[in-house]
């Protein structure tokens, strides 16, 4: 790996690290998610959309439906653990959670501990650059807008066909660009997420397929994109005063509105997208 990627990831770590971060995805999503959600209705809650997530992507898994609590499931990219814990306890399957963030794995332990779970969930410290584990070990490798902050994408890719068993499935989320966007909707988004590029979905279809993988299913959400990010400003705006209160700075809060206000313009204009997808293993 070269010194710029591990910078990246180095940075991306720090991020997830922090108070700032860590109190603003426990206040604004209530400390179960950072994910996009889908919405049917403009009153729906951030935890009620990012649930509906996880079970669209779901429903898209053989292997879940049938294996259920047989299953193996690797969730890369974490996070707090909403999603390893909503499968557990809808399909019974055993999860790994593997993530960067130190402070974002022991409130994932400490919740695990809290709902019973633990037995259910193993909580790793790694990056998907380099999963530790063998040859297809799992039934599902499951991803949630992770992707998005590596610097090779396609090793990732790589890494998640390499672990899973054959006819294992790899299920996941990213936002993306659009296949035309415009550099000056990018560009802010970039600088904020210390990257240079975003995957596109031809770039995940076609890395998948290098890497041993066929695409079942493919999803386009591009409207959730834009009306998720809104909605996060939206409720960020609200609790504002509530977030300073929780020594949250003003600097964080300020960067975070002016990302999450481009975030949701790109979407509007069609440069930036989102999409489910669900390959599978030979």
């Amino acid at each position: 790996m070269s010194d710029n990627q591990e910078s990246v990831i180095k940075t991306c770590k720090s991020y997830y690290d922090s108070h700032d971060a860590c109190i603003f995805y426990t206040e604004v999503w209530g400390g179960e998610e950072h994910h996009l959600g889908i919405y049917r209705r403009p009153e729906d809650t951030l935890y009620e959309a990012s649930k509906r997530t996880i079970d669209r992507m779901a429903s898209y898994s053989r292997n879940l439906k049938e294996l259920k609590d047989k299953a193996r499931v690797l969730d890369l990219g974490s996070g707090y653990g909403g999603t390893a814990r909503h499968l557990a306890k809808t399909f019974g399957c055993r999860v790994v959670g593997l993530n960067l963030s130190e402070t974002e794995n022991n409130r994932h332990r400490e919740m695990n501990r809290e709902q019973g779970l633990d037995h259910l969930i193993e909580v790793v410290d790694g990056n998907f650059e380099n999963v530790p584990y063998e040859d297809n070990s799992f039934d599902v490798a499951w991803s949630q807008d992770a992707f998005l902050h590596s610097p090779d994408r396609k090793k990732v890719l790589g890494e998640a066909a390499r672990v899973i068993k054959p006819g294992g499935e790899l299920i996941f989320t990213d936002p993306m660009q659009t296949e035309d966007a415009y550099a000056e909707y990018l560009d802010p988004i970039l600088k904020r997420i210390h990257l240079t590029s975003m995957a596109t979905p031809t770039f995940y279809i076609q890395a998948a397929q290098e890497a041993g993988l066929k695409l079942k299913s493919f999803e386009n959400l591009q409207v959730q994109l834009a009306n998720h990010y809104a909605k996060v400003l939206e409720d960020t705006i609200k609790m504002e005063d509530e977030l300073r209160k929780k020594d949250v700075s003003q600097e964080y809060l300020d960067n975070m509105k002016k990302g999450l206000q481009h975030w949701s313009t790109g979407g509007k204009h069609g440069h930036l997208t989102w999409a489910i997808f669900c390959f599978e293993k030979a």
